[in-house]
């Protein structure tokens, strides 16, 4: 299968939000991703990279405006 892990950068640790996810897409409220058998769900944050090798996308939390 072909699925990727989808994680949050906080600082220097990586939190797994998502594991084997079928979808993953840009979306105005951030990053919307879903799994095999799961609802979407949206994520506040924006795409900082994806490793197609490694199945693994990395997400890091969007900034509040000030």
């Amino acid at each position: 299968m072909c699925q990727s892990t989808v994680y949050l950068k906080e600082g220097d640790d990586e939190k797994e939000i998502l594991h084997e996810a079928i979808l993953v897409e840009s979306c105005p409220e951030g990053v919307r991703v879903q799994g095999f058998f799961d609802s979407p769900k949206t994520i506040p944050a924006s795409i900082v990279s994806i490793d197609l090798l490694d199945h693994k996308i990395i997400l890091k939390p969007k900034e509040l405006p000030v």
